[in-house]
């Protein structure tokens, strides 16, 4: 009932998106989408364009202002919504790992060989780096600001421990197709990857043209060594 009445009263005082496609495609009924998903659906779709601000400006620039002024939604909608920038960000955080943990989930999935793994890893990791830059940015931006927001502490935390699984699936998949075992546990595999993967975006944020491609060879080349001798 709340989520209901939340929506009407959005309409009541004028705060809608000002997207024209709304006028033209048909109105789905209420009895459609139960009223919870309606609410869930806008939050979504406001992170995403909080997201893209977010990662042009990073945190300590970006107000719902700002935001709402690089968006098509009023300032009005944002804060209708979401408490304030911490209550906002705080989702967005969410949706970011939603999007990156599984990115390389059907290379794991589909490798039959360890060659093949490292392969599909490398391309697809270059081109996060390339293509997300300001995405991952973003991440650790608001990775460092944990350490004096107290309010994304529990969500960053969730992250790293996500990109940690994410690492290690990997690693642990290589491993496997090679006949051997990982030389180490997950939190020290994801640090030395994540460190790697940090240094080459700052490369990339400066414009050097080879950071994609020198972050494959690095990590084609510690990928062997993250395994026991045999």
């Amino acid at each position: 009932m709340l989520a209901n009445m939340a929506l009407q009263d959005e309409e009541a005082v004028g705060m809608t998106a000002l997207d024209t496609r709304a006028t033209t495609r048909p109105r789905r009924r209420a009895a459609d989408v139960p009223p919870v998903d309606k609410v869930a659906a806008r939050r979504s779709e406001l992170a995403a364009a909080a997201l893209k601000t977010l990662s042009e400006l990073g945190y300590a620039r970006t107000s719902l202002r700002e935001i709402a002024q690089n968006s098509e939604f009023s300032h009005g909608v944002l804060h209708y919504y979401f408490r304030d920038k911490v209550d906002l960000i705080t989702y967005c955080v969410r949706e970011y790992n939603a999007q990156c943990v599984t990115r390389y989930d059907g290379v794991v999935a589909t490798a039959a060989t360890p060659e093949e793994l490292a392969e599909g890893f490398l391309r697809k990791l270059g081109e996060t780096l390339v293509d997300d830059a300001p995405l991952h940015r973003l991440w650790y931006d608001l990775r460092n600001q944990s350490m004096f927001e107290p309010a994304f502490h529990d969500d960053v935390a969730a992250i790293d421990r996500s990109l940690e699984r994410m690492i290690w699936r990997i690693v642990s998949r290589y491993a496997e197709l090679t006949g051997r075992t990982p030389l180490t546990g997950p939190a020290a595999l994801y640090a030395v990857v994540d460190g790697l993967f940090q240094q080459a975006l700052l490369r990339q944020l400066a414009g050097d043209p080879a950071a994609a491609d020198d972050l494959r060879t690095a990590v084609g080349q510690l990928l062997p060594a993250l395994l026991r001798p045999t």
